[in-house]
């Protein structure tokens, strides 16, 4: 027999022993680890809720003596396999059409054969899978656990926790409607900030405060007092617990609106007094504009003395954007998000994210960054600035907050590589963390739905994360069988 056909059969068996495994056990928390991370320092918070044993972290998954630990050698085999399987499948667009349909079907069904919330098996193989790929729990209990396993197992220095219940359109609301739509937004924001720890993120949109919000925002208007009450509760509960807030970008319609709300909250709450930023805008770097905003932010920030929060991501609605706003090209993009990403991790003006030009010698503002991108080179390139600053600079203290995120589930070959990297023990201000939706299975994969229906282009682009779990898989099964 072919050699290839070999390996082909060998992965395929062993992908089939352990997928069995992960839809038949049934194990007490979604993410949970026997494996420590002993060169990260332990959290000392919720040893009551420390994760269970995992028994799929054998000695499959450990490295042999020969060479240095692989980056995924980390995670358990069950979570290897399954990222092999959901990446396999988001990659082909007629297997992620048919998924997505698929779901969908489940999420509206009725019948109980059918229905997710009726059909406690189909719950339990959709709870082990999907949502276990991207999802932190059900509970505020269960999510404790599971954010502590990533960083405990994982070596993860936060997380950014999205709850997944939203406020979804239609008809104008009522005045009954707009302020359930609001108590909807503010009881999620604090529960996820209770759940939350000292130096996570929470996601949010601006848009899940109701559909009146959406409107607001999409006509440039100030939120009502009602919603600016709300907000603060959030923005204070956050302030207190050391916790950061990340509002997304949504449709370019609406994020002139979105801003204008998120600039007047950066002023109040990233004050040099706090010491870092509260409040982060989103900017999404297929927009051709965006670079030139992002300045306009940053003079904004230097005049009115804040610190400005920035978080870098490519865009989520390209699909649907008029395309005169968004660069022709991949290329285009991926240039435009390296060179915006350059100027605030260097905190210099250039060409690309000009100073202003009533004021062209005015200094650079003190600035937080957050890199979300699952793009290997934009990583890299920031790592390597960051390297030639950690190599002058006297003091790693003077540098500038960073943190590196990608999404739970997607891209772990890179949040480990990031979590891993020597450099990083004396990067004493950049962070890596991961991504994770909370709520219950229904919640959760409608949240996924949409998200994905939104950018469908980004959840297709998993080649890379699915070779790197079928090498993984591959060393795995040839240090089990004793051929490495």
């Amino acid at each position: 027999m072919p050699p290839r056909t070999q390996h082909v059969q060998r992965l395929t068996s062993l992908s089939q022993f352990h997928i069995q495994r992960t839809l038949t056990q049934s194990p007490r928390f979604v993410h949970s680890s026997s494996r420590r991370n002993t060169s990260a320092s332990q959290d000392v918070h919720d040893h009551s809720t420390s994760p269970a044993s995992h028994q799929d972290s054998t000695s499959l998954g450990t490295s042999s003596s020969r060479g240095p630990t692989p980056p995924l050698a980390r995670l358990p085999t069950s979570t290897v396999v399954r990222s092999y399987l959901i990446t396999r499948l988001s990659s082909s667009p007629a297997l992620l059409t048919l998924c997505f349909t698929m779901l969908q079907r489940m999420l509206d069904s009725k019948s109980y054969l059918t229905s997710i919330e009726r059909n406690p098996v189909l719950a339990k193989i959709l709870k082990s899978t999907f949502y276990a790929q991207f999802c932190a729990g059900e509970t505020k209990k269960e999510v404790k656990v599971n954010t502590a396993a990533a960083r405990d197992a994982l070596g993860y220095d936060g997380i950014i926790l999205e709850y997944a219940l939203e406020v979804l359109g239609g008809k104008a609301p009522t005045e009954q409607e707009i302020a359930q739509e609001i108590d909807v937004w503010r009881k999620g924001m604090l529960d996820s900030i209770e759940v939350a720890r000292e130096g996570d993120f929470i996601g949010l949109k601006w848009s899940g405060l109701g559909r009146h919000a959406l409107h607001l925002l999409k006509t440039q208007q100030p939120a009502t007092p009602e919603m600016w009450t709300a907000i603060n509760m959030a923005c204070d509960a956050a302030a207190a617990k050391n916790v950061a807030l990340l509002p997304s970008a949504e449709e370019e319609s609406s994020n002139p609106g979105s801003e204008a709300w998120t600039l007047a909250l950066q002023k109040k709450y990233n004050t040099p007094e706090q010491g870092r930023a509260v409040l982060y805008t989103t900017y999404q770097c297929y927009l051709k504009s965006i670079s030139t905003r992002l300045a306009q932010h940053l003079a904004k920030a230097q005049k009115e003395g804040y610190i400005a929060g920035v978080k870098l991501v490519r865009g989520a609605y390209l699909t649907s954007e008029p395309r005169d706003l968004i660069w022709e090209t991949k290329e285009g993009t991926d240039k435009n998000y390296d060179a915006c990403a350059e100027a605030v991790l260097k905190q210099t003006w250039t060409s690309a994210v000009p100073a202003p030009s009533t004021s062209p010698n005015s200094p650079f503002p003190p600035v937080n960054i957050v890199i979300a991108t699952h793009n290997q080179a934009s990583v890299q390139k920031a790592q390597a600035i960051r390297a030639a600053q950690l190599a002058s600079s006297p003091s790693p203290q003077s540098l500038p907050r960073l943190t590196y995120a990608q999404l739970q589930g997607m891209a772990d070959e890179i949040s480990q590589e990031l979590v891993q990297d020597p450099a990083k023990i004396q990067d004493v201000q950049s962070k890596v963390v991961k991504c994770m939706t909370w709520g219950t299975t229904t919640q959760c994969l409608n949240y996924l739905m949409r998200r994905a229906s939104e950018n469908k282009e980004a959840a297709m682009r998993t080649e890379d994360t699915r070779k790197a779990m079928g090498r993984e898989l591959f060393r795995r099964f040839k240090a089990g069988v004793g051929l490495s």
